[in-house]
């Protein structure tokens, strides 16, 4: 091969080389680009959103997740997550998850979690694996939600319930939850310090405006209204 034929091959070699190199950036900077782009949006939504790697450690956690937990970044990535989740539920949640990252599959479970304030919370997480341009698995992504209050079976207090009671007077109201207590009508009087006639006529009173005839009527009206636990 002649020297000016070997050149050019060299010459050529080195500017594929810098072709290649030019792609390379390129494809960093749009992947860098589209990580920030995804972060802004995780960091603007109300969920609690997660990421993994392909090595099963957590990686991302977006705001919402870090200010639920009152912790930073750092303490959360890699296995931090865990350490603050409830005893009973900590080998069941990880398991969970190793289970189906090493299978590959969505899954669906509910755990307690210690988040800002020291009480713990249900949550309900969900994840999906996920994967690169090229069709590599690139880790799990998953979001968090609570859901202790629906789990504690919070009561909502029925609308229709809700007006007739405040359709009552404040005397009234209050006779109303001393009765739906157990007080009978006597014990009421005494403890807000009105005649017993008084309190009757008050009970009278709330019968007729509620549509009832009978104690337990009021008692359903003032649980359904929120005015006394179920």
């Amino acid at each position: 091969m002649s020297p000016g034929k070997e050149i050019d091959e060299v010459s050529a070699l080195r500017r594929k080389v810098a072709e290649l190199e030019s792609e390379l950036r390129g494809h960093k900077q749009r992947e860098q680009t589209s990580e920030t782009r995804f972060r802004a949006l995780a960091d603007a939504s109300p969920a609690m959103i997660w990421m993994s790697g392909p090595d099963a450690l957590y990686t991302y956690f977006n705001r919402a997740w870090l200010e639920f937990r009152g912790s930073r970044l750092e303490e959360e990535t890699g296995n931090g997550w865990t350490e603050r989740l409830h005893p009973e539920d900590r080998d069941f949640c990880i398991e969970t998850y190793l289970r189906s990252f090493s299978a590959r599959q969505p899954f669906r479970m509910e755990y307690r979690m210690q988040r800002a304030g020291g009480d713990y919370r249900w949550v309900e997480d969900s994840g999906v694996p996920r994967y690169d341009d090229a069709g590599a698995f690139a880790g799990y992504m998953g979001t968090a939600t609570d859901i202790n209050d629906r789990k504690r079976g919070v009561f909502v207090p029925n609308e229709e319930s809700v007006k007739m009671v405040l359709a009552l007077t404040e005397r009234e109201r209050q006779v109303l939850v001393l009765i739906a207590n157990g007080k009978s009508t006597k014990e009421a009087a005494a403890q807000l310090g009105i005649s017993y006639k008084t309190a009757d006529s008050h009970r009278s009173r709330i019968l007729e405006k509620l549509g009832v005839h009978e104690t337990a009527s009021m008692v359903r009206y003032a649980i359904r209204a929120g005015l006394i636990e179920p």
